[in-house]
């Protein structure tokens, strides 16, 4: 599975520089090599020293890392929700992704005119917050009428379940709050899936701060995180200026003495990265052989079948058992064949809960 993030927020705050300079980069440890597949669409390789690990022991034909694509989605403007500028299509290209990266900006630069004339961080992440609420709104209310009758006339139990869901989360929105900080469960989530709420979407908060800022933040910072307390949202703090330069770095050496003389131990794309599988709640695991050695990207908590499923659906659908070895001792002994005869290789069924970093051999039948 790959992971789609959506780069939103308004003009002028640093959105577009950042994109630009996130999906040129190159990799840390390898050719992290970005392309275009539409205008406003990059993929970037998510930066793994694991990988590395295996490659520098297996020596394969081909390394497969997993992707992360970032979206440019088109600026928004006040009215977005009826569909004032390209707020129509800013709305469902937000409906496409996993989770969105909200891009604040958090530094005073008189020679960068404010959409609004001023810097305030808070205010920017309303108007954009305000837009996703009011179409959110307008799909519940929708659906609302519906289910009204259906658990009045026919007494129907699910549909006064969805009936109690759904009247929570149009009270939340006319508080002015997203859906994301009710705290749904998996359940109640799957209940309302049909209406792709925008709200209910993870977010990171991107702080885009000024070079002076990178390390210690800002009131602006500050107050942003005081704001977003309530919606277990993410919040980094990126100077564009600074990952536009990286981005013009070809030797991964030159990258890190740079990013040393500001007193950073990774760039602004990493951390994105990073905090994306956090708030997604996701994990990587390992295919490793002298053809191929490939990441794979999965949900925490899913068990062997379930990630064999992200390889084939014929891998889930005949699945038989499999083989596990740990990172640690395949590095430890070399190979596969060293972990064998140490009997580092687990045997694992179809309850196994799959762990970050596991190197897996899937045996199926079908």
């Amino acid at each position: 599975m790959s992971l789609q993030c959506g780069i939103v927020g308004l003009p002028n705050v640093g959105k577009s520089t950042l994109f630009s300079a996130l999906s040129s980069a190159k990799a840390e440890a390898a050719n992290y090599p970005f392309c275009t597949i539409e205008p406003n669409v990059g993929v970037v390789e998510v930066p793994d020293e694991r990988i590395g690990e295996l490659v520098k022991l297996v020596n394969p034909q081909r390394i497969v890392p997993t992707i992360v694509e970032l979206v440019d989605i088109a600026g928004l403007v006040k009215g977005a929700s009826k569909g004032q500028g390209l707020g129509n299509q800013f709305l469902a290209n937000i409906r496409e992704v996993d989770a969105i990266i909200h891009v604040v900006r958090c530094f005073d630069d008189e020679n960068i005119v404010h959409v609004e004339g001023r810097v305030n961080p808070l205010s920017d992440k309303e108007i954009i917050d305000y837009e996703l609420q009011l179409k959110d709104l307008d799909s519940v209310e929708k659906k609302l009428m519906k289910v009204e009758k259906a658990a009045r006339v026919g007494n129907d139990a699910k549909a006064k379940a969805e009936l109690e869901i759904l009247l929570q989360i149009k009270n939340t929105l006319l508080q002015g709050k997203s859906v994301r900080a009710l705290n749904l469960s998996d359940d109640e989530k799957a209940g309302v899936a049909d209406l792709q709420l925008l709200t209910i979407k993870p977010v990171i908060y991107v702080a885009n701060v000024d070079e002076s800022s990178i390390l210690n933040g800002n009131p602006y910072v500050e107050q942003l995180k005081a704001a977003v307390s309530n919606e277990n949202a993410e919040v980094i703090m990126v100077c564009a200026a600074i990952e536009a330069q990286i981005a013009e770095m070809e030797d991964p050496d030159e990258r890190s003495l740079f990013l040393g003389e500001y007193g950073l131990q990774e760039s602004g794309l990493n951390k994105l990265i990073a905090a994306s599988y956090h708030i997604l709640n996701l994990i990587t695991y390992f295919t490793a052989g002298v053809k191929e050695v490939r990441a794979w990207t999965i949900r925490r908590g899913w068990k062997a079948p379930q990630a064999a499923g992200v390889i084939h659906t014929d891998f889930e659908r005949g699945f038989i058992r499999a083989e596990v070895i740990k990172l640690a001792d395949y590095v430890q002994y070399k190979s596969e064949a060293g972990c064998r005869e140490m009997g580092k290789i687990g045997v694992e069924g179809k309850e196994y809960v799959v762990q970050d970093g596991d190197i897996m051999h899937f045996r199926f039948n079908v």
